[in-house]
């Protein structure tokens, strides 16, 4: 028997819904992005910056989230540093011709980083070769390193100072919550920088939830 169309959307909707509830209710992982959030806005305030990176689906969201800090994300204000690696192709192919795609990113954090800065790198797998070598880059660096992945973490969470592991191995819920994580950490960054602020930071999730 042939599916229902409009049953088979619900059920892809159900399915983002319940990985986001997830979220939600894990105080630990909500208190991680939590933390993050918090060093994001630390770093700003020392006048430093954040390097993001991914492929495929997690390119774009790498330039969907410096977008937000670079641009706006609910108000007007001043324009936040933050470096998209997946965007150059003169420098994406000129670091791909010369030393491989694997290089792709740690060479341009070797390029643009300085200690203090964080990079988020994003892979739904926790594997990709190139994000891995540009966390490696940054530990010689000294630069915060944060990753988005799936439920396994794969190589990446051993190598990130702060690894947010989304509940889910389905890519594209994975990547549904990536972009949710990122929207948070921006919403939280404005308004502790040019907003109203936050009473306390790290506060007890558990009091919330």
């Amino acid at each position: 028997m042939e599916r229902l169309i409009n049953e088979f959307m619900a059920e892809q909707i159900k399915k983002s819904i319940e990985v986001k509830q997830g979220i939600l209710e894990n105080k630990e992982l909500m208190l991680l992005i939590e933390e993050v959030s918090v060093k994001a806005v630390e770093l700003y305030k020392q006048g430093n910056k954040i390097m993001l990176a991914g492929n495929g689906g997690s390119a774009a969201d790498a330039q969907h989230i410096a977008g937000e800090l670079v641009s706006r994300f609910y108000f007007d204000r001043p324009g936040l540093p933050a470096l998209a690696l997946t965007t150059d192709t003169s420098i994406i192919t000129a670091i791909g011709n010369d030393y491989g795609y694997e290089k792709l990113f740690a060479r341009q954090i070797q390029a643009n980083g300085n200690a203090g800065d964080m990079f988020i790198g994003i892979s739904t797998s926790g594997n990709s070769a190139n994000v891995i070598k540009a966390l490696e880059e940054c530990k010689t660096q000294n630069i915060i390193t944060v990753g988005l992945t799936g439920e396994d973490g794969g190589k990446m969470e051993g190598l990130c100072d702060f690894c947010i592991k989304v509940p889910s191995n389905e890519t594209p819920r994975i990547q549904e919550s990536h972009i949710l994580i990122g929207h948070i950490i921006c919403s939280i960054v404005e308004e502790a920088i040019f907003g109203q602020g936050f009473n306390s930071p790290l506060s007890t999730v558990a009091e919330v939830l």
